[in-house]
């Protein structure tokens, strides 16, 4: 098998991708256990980081989850949404470009 060496004329810049927020928007009809649920499975946080999020979606009507590239970031958001619709809650996320 014949081996290639390949010299680039320019260097490559690189960028990295760019980071969005994935945000739980407060409502009045989503449980805090469900809430905690959702934190738990999709975002994959502990108990603990999953009530204090929960507390600040509640106290200040939206709070971060966490930080991800866009693609992941719009896989968290559907995957709240398709979890609130089977549990029949509103509950809302979305993700800004940081």
């Amino acid at each position: 098998m014949p081996s290639y060496k390949y010299e680039l004329d320019e260097e490559l810049d690189l960028e990295e991708p760019k980071k969005y927020k994935v945000l739980l928007l407060n409502d009045d009809f989503s449980t805090m256990d469900f809430v905690i649920d959702i934190l738990s499975i999709v975002f994959r946080k502990s108990t603990e980081e999953s009530e204090q999020i929960m507390l600040d979606v509640h106290n200040n009507g939206k709070a971060v989850c966490g930080i991800y590239t866009q693609e992941i970031a719009l896989t968290k958001v559907s995957q709240v949404k398709t979890m609130a619709r089977k549990a029949n809650f509103p509950l809302k996320a979305i993700a800004q470009e940081e």
